[in-house]
């Protein structure tokens, strides 16, 4: 059975909007998976920022841990759980940086306070004076004052192409449904059923 992907982002939308409806408290939340230079995983969350036909975006520090193993090795994996609902959704795909202007105009849309800890964050390094994160903050905070807070330019968002997705939903008895959709051409994707 064939399904344009049109489909996928449209369910995928309607799941996000269920599980939102029920109360969960950070339905954009979702475990990104990266590889480091020597096959080792690793797992953090991080949050949805916009998504449709080409993919799932976040932003993050490009010196960040997850930004470095991404440069590395672009093939990754996020995951939902929306237990509220009894569903998760995996995605497997390859991670591409967003242009500058659709970081710039994401970017513009977040806190001041946020923005500066853009600037003040050397994300996943390690941190020498405890105050010294606190320091920074108010050095970024003096500097941008007065003033709009542009887009750091080691700051950005990657979007996540899919290559795989799957839909599970609980059921009693540990009998799950799995629905794993692969593209076929650009536009439709195959889908195929495996056991829980």
């Amino acid at each position: 059975m064939s399904i344009p992907i049109s489909e996928l982002i449209e369910r995928f939308q309607k799941d996000l909007d269920a599980t939102t409806q029920k109360g969960h408290p950070e339905p954009t939340a979702m475990t990104l998976s990266t590889v480091n230079e020597n096959g080792f995983p690793s797992s953090r969350v991080v949050l949805l920022k916009a998504f449709d036909e080409r993919g799932f975006v976040f932003y993050t520090n490009l010196t960040s841990r997850k930004s470095r193993e991404i440069q590395n090795n672009p093939q990754v994996c996020i995951n939902f759980m929306w237990h509220n609902i009894s569903k998760q959704i995996r995605v497997e795909g390859r991670a591409e940086q967003v242009s500058d202007q659709e970081a710039d105009a994401y970017f513009a849309t977040r806190a001041k306070q946020s923005q500066i800890g853009a600037w003040a964050s050397k994300q996943s390094t390690e941190i020498e004076q405890k105050m010294d994160f606190k320091k920074r903050v108010v050095k970024y905070g003096l500097k941008f004052a007065t003033s709009k807070v542009p887009r750091p330019d080691f700051w950005s968002g990657f979007r996540i192409v899919p290559s795989k997705i799957e839909f599970w939903q609980k059921r009693d008895f540990r009998l799950h449904e799995r629905q794993v959709f692969t593209p076929d051409t650009s536009v439709n994707w195959n889908e195929v059923r495996l056991y829980p």
